[in-house]
């Protein structure tokens, strides 16, 4: 098997350390890996490391996704320095940079960093106040709607790319309509919905309240469909819905980017703020450890036995998988949703959610395939002659 070539990494300069307290954050837990290091912040040796072999291993083109915990908790300065190693170290090769925020942090400087250097922006945003309180609050049990949306407005003014990183809880699936049009008036038109699934901490046999059921994300998906399907404009989506984009891949013969949606897991790799690297970021844990930065590089470690055993896990699926018209759509989605409701049984928890979706989108994505295909092709001609 080929090597394995690197392409995106997802990096945690802060760990798992937060200015929030949401009720349903799987990674805060993730702190007691290192229980007896106070100061959870990424080392300037480790950065440069981390840049220097990310623009060696790479080919051509590099994603290096900053998250968390919270990764501005690091302050402004140590992403000036994330820039002037790219700049050192990554002479041809394009770069491109994502922050995933709460936005609590953010004001005016980092609005004019963020545009400066072409950053995209995903700000976790659940939808209008009585949605996003609910369950995303502060260290202190307060909501934190307002000052998220106040600094997401500072970095629409400066026309950063913004997307919204917004879960669906059992509590928000119950407002699609509200969600997408409140994103859609504050100018955020670019929407990821992330399905929240997680085991109960005090009844480990059952999946937490917060979680979202199969029906509930599937009725919710269909309906921001629809709300996505009725803003085309000149046979263009004028809103971009990750989910439907990824879906669409398939229908023109493309994988998709996502690998919840791809046929093998594996393919990126996570940096603790130590340098630690995990197979994933839903499987930060001591038995998913590859190694460590600063004694193994990265191109090993993406191609080492451990990752690929990982990949491997995906194709494990469920037999009822194998006689399921849409399996080549999904393959089985993600792994960390087979396991965390034990009344799954290892079957994916959004099972029902991806086949209702699938169901009734199917037409209009093969017209809008077939549209597309056939532009391609006049596009192509046009070109020759």
């Amino acid at each position: 098997m080929a090597n394995k070539l690197l392409q995106t990494i997802l990096i945690k300069p802060a760990g798992a350390d937060c200015n929030l307290n949401c009720a349903y954050c799987f990674y805060l837990d993730k702190a007691s890996l290192y229980q007896g290091e106070k100061a959870k912040r990424m080392s300037a040796g480790v950065l440069e490391e981390i840049v220097k072999q990310a623009m060696h291993y790479s080919v051509q083109r590099i994603g290096m996704v900053w998250q968390g915990g919270e990764p501005t908790l690091m302050g402004l300065d140590f992403f000036k320095r994330v820039i002037e190693l790219q700049l050192h170290y990554g002479k041809n090769i394009s770069i491109s940079n994502v922050l995933q925020t709460d936005a609590l942090l953010l004001d005016a400087d980092w609005a004019g960093f963020l545009s400066e250097y072409n950053f995209l922006v995903g700000v976790s945003i659940d939808g209008p106040q009585h949605v996003h309180d609910y369950y995303r609050k502060d260290k202190a049990g307060k909501g934190t709607w307002e000052r998220v949306l106040k600094n997401t407005n500072l970095l629409l003014n400066r026309n950063v790319a913004v997307n919204s990183l917004s879960c669906v809880t059992n509590y928000s699936a119950k407002y699609p309509e509200e969600i997408y049009g409140f994103l859609y008036r504050s100018g955020i038109l670019n929407m990821q919905f992330i399905p929240v699934v997680e085991t109960d901490k005090e009844n480990i046999k059952k999946a937490a309240d917060f979680s979202v059921s199969a029906k509930a994300f599937g009725e919710f998906l269909c309906r921001i469909f629809d709300l996505w399907k009725s803003d085309f404009s000149y046979g263009r989506p004028k809103v971009s819905v990750r989910f439907f984009e990824e879906l669409f891949y398939n229908y023109i013969g493309y994988e998709p980017p996502e690998c919840t949606f791809q046929k093998e897991c594996g393919k990126y790799l996570v940096v603790e703020y130590n340098g630690d690297v995990y197979s994933c970021d839903f499987f930060v844990e001591s038995r998913g450890l590859l190694g460590n930065i600063m004694q193994t590089n990265l191109l090993t470690l993406l191609n080492s036995e451990k990752q690929n055993e990982f990949g491997k896990q995906k194709s494990a699926l469920n037999k009822n998988c194998f006689s399921c018209k849409w399996l080549n759509y999904c393959h089985g989605g993600c792994i960390k949703d087979r396991i965390r409701d034990p009344e799954d049984k290892g079957q994916n928890h959004f099972c029902e959610s991806y086949k209702m979706v699938f169901e009734y989108s199917d037409s209009f994505m093969k017209q809008l395939s077939e549209r597309w295909l056939d532009n391609q092709k006049k596009q192509q001609k046009t070109y020759k002659l």
